[in-house]
């Protein structure tokens, strides 16, 4: 499957992303923001949830990065459209440029369209890029301390994804300070632990994430 490379446009974000949610509420497409440091499993979660989602939903992924096409490779081997959006060293993604992407794809068989933010706890958490709602993961290695340093990313967020669960019994992860932490900012935010690799919890996000979706094309 052919991958198209994007570069980013940067313009004022404001009002675009109305625009862009205004444009894929008419063509029945729910938009995804996935964000989340780099290395926290954002590309692996997404590939778990479209085996899980692409029974009931037709799938198409927005793979943003600074540069290369390595995860948008890895979507497109999964016979899934795949739009590679380069920054170009830019931290985050902006509503104008996905306005831009959204003609290379047909909407019309799209029903979810999920958008891998730029690794990054904070700039992403700043720019609505038109998304019906946002999933923030953190992974297990990365400490227990980011909801504390970066609280606006899990403020802003609809769920919180906690990636690596396997990897706790490696790790000095205090869950507990996590999740107090995560309910200071976001008392009513879904907080789900899952592991990519081996599966587990997979099946309750995706549950929760099925009835947002149909949610949003209602």
């Amino acid at each position: 499957m052919e991958i198209k490379v994007l570069h980013q446009v940067m313009e004022w974000n404001e009002d675009v992303s109305a625009e862009v949610r205004k444009t894929l509420s008419e063509k029945k497409v729910c938009l995804i923001n996935v964000m989340g440091s780099p290395g926290t499993g954002k590309t692996s979660l997404i590939t778990e949830l479209i085996a899980r989602l692409r029974g009931s939903f037709s799938i198409g992924v927005i793979e943003g990065d600074i540069t290369g096409q390595i995860d948008a490779e890895k979507i497109a081997a999964l016979q899934i459209p795949a739009v590679q959006l380069n920054t170009d060293g830019a931290c985050h993604i902006e509503a104008m440029s996905i306005q831009h992407i959204l003609p290379q794809f047909d909407l019309h068989a799209l029903d979810v369209l999920f958008v891998e933010n730029i690794g990054n706890l904070v700039c992403p958490a700043e720019f609505d890029i038109g998304e019906n709602f946002r999933i923030t993961i953190l992974s297990i290695p990365e400490g227990d301390d980011k909801v504390a340093k970066y609280p606006l990313m899990f403020t802003d967020t609809d769920c919180l994804v906690l990636n690596k669960c396997d990897m706790l019994p490696y790790f000095d992860f205090n869950l507990d300070r996590v999740e107090k932490d995560y309910r200071g900012v976001n008392p009513e935010g879904p907080l789900f632990q899952v592991s990519s690799r081996t599966g587990d919890g997979l099946d309750a996000l995706t549950q929760h994430l099925e009835g947002r979706i149909r949610a949003a094309l209602a």
